[in-house]
């Protein structure tokens, strides 16, 4: 466990004597505190967590948290796919779209067979939602 890892990297620089100066004790508090913090944030996203079986959500065409949905890009006919997820498991690797995203928020509420616009600073993109499928 890295806490366990972190509070050993302390004591051990502790016993080379002075804190002031000793660069290993002040790196190894830095990533204790760090730790500390990534804790707090992580049980604060836990007591506020809900969760949402999509399996108990009645199927349709209408993109929601946690569909999936198949899209073609309108300006060169690419296709893809995404999963609407939490923000925790996003991942463009996995085609995984944070619902707060920008295309997952003009993706949210559409309809198979609608197309949305995804206006970026540079261009515009459009999309047609081909499939919506509730994994």
């Amino acid at each position: 466990m890295k806490a366990q890892k972190i509070a050993q990297a302390i004591k051990e620089a502790r016993e080379k004597g002075d804190l002031k100066e000793n660069a290993e004790y002040h790196a190894a508090r830095e990533q204790q505190s760090f730790a500390e913090g990534r804790i707090k944030d992580i049980e604060a996203k836990l007591s506020n967590a809900q969760i949402i079986d999509i399996k108990n959500i009645p199927a349709s065409s209408r993109v929601i948290f946690g569909t999936t949905v198949d899209l073609i890009d309108l300006s060169n006919n690419s296709k893809s796919k995404y999963k609407i997820v939490g923000e925790d498991e996003a991942g463009l690797k996995e085609n995984k779209l944070a619902v707060t995203s920008p295309l997952a928020r003009c993706l949210i509420g559409k309809e198979e067979g609608d197309v949305v616009e995804l206006k970026m600073p540079e261009k515009t993109i459009e999309y047609e939602i081909i499939k919506v499928k509730y994994v």
